[in-house]
C-alpha cells in the first residue's frame, strides 16, 4: 500500500483558478482535509465531486486530526489537504499535518496553485529579488513592538497578512516605526469582484484607511528599508568617547557602540582602546 499526503492549492477568490490537476486530485482523494468543510464544501460542490469525505483542521481539531489523517495515509489512502484560500500550510493549521505526516516517514506531495501572498508581491511594484513573509502580526504587547521593529529595520520586501479590523491599527503603527514616507502597498479582495491595490506611502495610507472603514482580507506589502550606511571609524570613535566620558568601561564602550552602530564588536574594542590610551596620554 502507497498512500500520500498532497497538498492542494484552491482559489483565493475566483473559482476559475483551480487548476485541472487540483480538480483531479480532489475527485480521488480518499479523504479531503480542510478548515471548514462548509467553505470548502462550496468549491467541491461547484466542481462536481460527489459524495467528498471531509476531516477538519483547526486550532481547536488539529490534534485528533492530524492522527486519523496518519493512520489513513499509513492505511495506502490519499489525503488531500487544502486551506480556505490559497496554498495550504502557509499561517494555516495545516503545517501541524504536513510535519506530523513526514515525521511519520509518510509521502507528501503538491497542487502549486494560488497564494495571495504572491499575487500582493507582484502587485506591489516593489523588489520580488529578496523579500520575506511575516504571516499575521501579533495583536499586542512586545510580541508586537519587536515585530514592528524588525519590519522598520528590514531591507528586503515585506509582506504579512491582516484583517479588516486591525488594518488601520497597524498601518498607523508601522507609520510611526518605519517613517510616514516608506512606501507600502495595501492589497484586499484579490481576484474577486472588488479586488484593489492601494499603492502609496505609510503615512498617507494610515489617513486613507482612517478615512475609508477597511472592507475584506488584507495582505500588506512593505518595500524594504534602505540599507544602513556602514559606520566609519569616526563614528565609532564619538560613541565610544560619549560612553567612556559616563564611566562605562572599555568593554562596556565598545559593546554600546556595536550594539548602537551595527558594527562588529572587534572592530568597536579596538576603537575604544585606542580612545582611551588616547585619553590617558598626558
Amino acid at each position: 500500500m502507497s498512500g500520500s499526503l498532497v497538498l492542494v492549492a484552491t482559489p483565493i477568490g475566483n473559482l476559475g483558478d483551480i487548476s485541472q490537476r487540483a480538480h483531479e486530485v480532489l475527485a480521488v482523494a480518499d479523504l479531503i482535509a480542510c478548515e471548514d468543510s462548509r467553505h470548502s464544501g462550496r468549491l467541491v460542490k461547484h466542481l462536481g465531486i460527489a459524495d467528498p469525505r471531509y476531516v477538519v483542521v483547526n486550532e481547536h481539531t488539529e490534534r485528533e486530526a492530524t492522527k486519523r489523517i496518519v493512520e489513513t495515509i499509513s492505511s495506502g489512502n490519499t489525503v488531500a489537504l487544502i486551506t480556505d484560500a490559497g496554498t495550504p500550510a502557509i499561517s494555516d493549521p495545516g503545517a501541524v499535518v504536513v510535519r506530523a505526516v513526514i515525521d511519520a516517514g509518510l509521502a507528501v506531495s503538491a497542487v502549486p496553485g494560488p497564494a495571495a501572498l504572491v499575487m500582493a508581491l507582484v502587485l506591489s511594484g516593489f523588489s520580488t529579488t529578496r523579500f520575506v513573509f511575516e504571516g499575521f502580526l501579533p495583536r499586542s504587547g512586545s510580541d508586537r513592538e519587536r515585530r514592528l521593529a524588525d519590519i522598520a529595520a528590514e531591507e528586503r520586501t515585506v509582506i504579512f497578512y491582516e484583517s479588516p479590523g486591525r488594518i488601520t491599527r497597524t498601518l498607523t503603527d508601522l507609520a510611526v516605526t518605519c517613517g510616514d514616507q516608506r512606501r507600502i502597498a495595501v492589497a484586499r479582495e484579490l481576484t474577486k469582484m472588488h479586488e484593489d491595490v492601494w499603492r502609496g506611502t505609510l503615512g498617507d495610507a494610515a489617513a486613507h484607511f482612517a478615512a475609508n472603514p477597511p472592507r475584506g482580507e488584507f495582505v500588506v506589502v512593505v518595500d524594504g528599508a534602505a540599507p544602513t550606511p556602514a559606520a566609519d571609524e569616526e563614528l565609532i570613535a564619538r560613541v565610544v568617547d560619549e560612553s567612556l566620558a559616563t564611566g562605562l568601561s572599555v568593554r562596556d564602550a565598545a559593546d554600546r557602540a556595536a550594539r548602537t552602530l551595527g558594527v562588529a564588536r572587534r572592530a568597536a574594542y579596538r576603537v575604544a582602546l585606542s580612545r582611551r590610551a588616547a585619553r590617558d596620554t598626558p
